[in-house]
């Protein structure tokens, strides 16, 4: 029987780790490009202020991106520490994707930031903008290898089960690579980091602005992140329909739930604007509808159904029973692996296998399961309805929010109005916002899963490691101390950098530019 204290833990941990690193990685992403941009303009017109602001927004990417990168490796010594069972598992097909992903991050997107960093007065221009450019181009395939990984999580295609090791093994790599899932959760999450680069950049030029400071720099830095971010934020919403169109047929159950709906409608079915889901009653109280939305975003039809929670749940119950005849059959194969007949019925049901093992959370051998049992084991696929309805709605209407926050800017970007005030302070009280988005779109991933720690496969409870919860939860603790000292350290270094500016206080602007032809020349501000 599975201590459900030290799963519960160990899901924490791995919550408050990745949550944390999370916060960096959004950054990244997003001021990569932006760096990218900007330099490129600089290469084009030799203008001093374009190479300032380079240098001064990749400084913050460079605090930035240090702490992404120490977060990011106790994540992967937990799967060792607190997920031992669920790395013996899956390890012969997870382990890839996360290595290439340690050896992008490790050497080829450390050596480019180096060459960003200390490459300035040693290349040619042309050699550091390229070298800019694959280290924005190399930070997002980290990103891609990443959500390779956690793709094949909520949807384990190109691999197979193998009742001689007992283990999942790759079958097909290249279907491992190019699922579905993870190509949507890839272009939808680096879109969002392009939104918080976007934000970042345009909340600290609204600060310089209000504070009257360095204003030719502010504004051309509230230009390119009005036009990044845009751009940035369109594409969310539009990559996000399509990671939403890709759980219509991967994960049904974690499209219910985000929309709290428990009975089939007829098709196409009503997308709830707002409710108020009731887990004990089994239904959503006060609902207001906007019929046929969620079937064409879901199906992309006008008569495809969209399923039910509670219907779902129906099927689950089927699988778990079918699930039985593979354990069974695997439990005959541990004892004469040369017995045909068991061989032949584990093929059968081997599909269902994940399913009859929910059952070990009550009893010790599932066969002996009762028919209350495995009823609970069907309700056990319902992750937490209330959670996935509202952090949802609570990211998309943030989206939509950025395209509306991003599209004022770019219009007084366009009209050379950047001064407008009540904007400025809009677009500095925004600053959290991206970072709450990218939370709730990670919990939305990861709670909509549950039970599954790999969907349809194998429980999260089981593949956790052989610990007590004294020795989690001082292990918790000490991340907890160590993590906030890091954030910490952090805010103190951007804010520094920030109040500190683009260039000394007494030197108040770059060096005039010359006009072409000997003209008089033209403040960089």
């Amino acid at each position: 029987m599975v201590d459900m204290d030290v799963v519960d833990l160990s899901r924490w941990q791995f919550a408050l780790t990745a949550m944390y690193h999370f916060l960096f990685v959004p950054l990244t992403l997003g001021l990569a490009f932006m760096l990218a941009i900007m330099e490129s303009v600089y290469v084009m017109t030799g203008r001093q202020v374009w190479r300032d602001m380079t240098k001064f927004w990749g400084a913050l990417f460079g605090v930035n991106f240090v702490l992404g990168v120490s977060t990011g490796i106790t994540m992967e010594f937990q799967f060792g520490m607190n997920w031992s069972y669920y790395s013996h598992y899956v390890g012969d097909v997870f382990g890839a994707p996360l290595a290439i992903e340690g050896l992008m991050a490790f050497f080829l997107e450390a050596t480019l930031v180096g060459l960003f960093f200390f490459g300035w007065d040693r290349m040619s221009k042309l050699g550091h903008l390229a070298a800019t450019w694959l280290m924005a181009l190399g930070t997002n395939l980290s990103a891609l290898w990443i959500l390779i990984a956690n793709g094949w999580m909520q949807n384990p295609v190109g691999s197979e089960f193998n009742p001689e090791t007992m283990r999942m093994e790759v079958t097909d790599f290249a279907a491992v690579l190019f699922n579905p899932v993870a190509q949507a959760k890839f272009v939808h999450t680096v879109s969002a980091g392009y939104v918080t680069g976007a934000l970042f950049v345009l909340a600290v030029s609204a600060f310089f602005l209000l504070s009257r400071r360095y204003t030719g720099f502010a504004k051309r830095s509230m230009t390119v992140a009005s036009a990044f971010g845009l751009a940035g934020a369109l594409s969310v919403v539009v990559l996000g329909d399509e990671s939403g169109y890709a759980l219509t047929d991967n994960q049904k159950m974690k499209l219910a739930a985000l929309e709290a709906m428990w009975e089939t409608h007829e098709a196409p079915a009503p997308l709830t604007l707002i409710g108020f889901p009731n887990e004990e009653t089994r239904e959503t109280e006060n609902a207001i509808d906007v019929p046929w939305v969620l079937g064409l975003i879901a199906t992309r039809s006008f008569d495809q159904e969209v399923q039910g929670i509670l219907p779902l749940v129906a099927i689950a119950e089927t699988r778990v029973e079918n699930g039985l005849g593979a354990y069974d059959a695997l439990e005959r194969l541990r004892a004469n692996p040369d017995d045909v007949e068991a061989r032949g019925q584990f093929e059968l049901s081997k599909r269902d296998l994940g399913y009859a093992l929910l059952l070990t959370r009550y009893v010790e051998d599932p066969r002996e399961a009762t028919p209350e049992q495995i009823s609970q084991a069907a309700w056990d696929t319902v992750p937490d309805v209330s959670m996935m309805f509202w952090s949802f709605r609570i990211m998309a209407g943030l989206g939509f929010y950025f395209i509306l926050l991003f599209g004022i800017a770019f219009v007084l970007s366009s009209l050379r109005k950047h001064e407008t005030r009540w904007f400025l302070r809009l677009a500095l009280l925004s600053l959290p916002l991206p970072w709450i988005a990218a939370e709730l779109g990670w919990i939305l991933a990861e709670v909509g899963r549950q039970p599954w720690i790999i969907e349809g496969v194998l429980p999260t409870f089981l593949g956790v490691s052989s610990l007590n919860a004294e020795q989690i939860i001082l292990t918790m603790v000490g991340f907890t101390v160590l993590y906030g000292a890091l954030a910490i350290v952090e805010i103190s270094l951007m804010v520094h950098l920030i109040r500190k500016g683009p260039y000394p206080e007494d030197e108040g602007r770059p060096a005039p530019e010359p006009r072409p032809g000997g003209l008089e020349p033209v403040p960089a501000e």
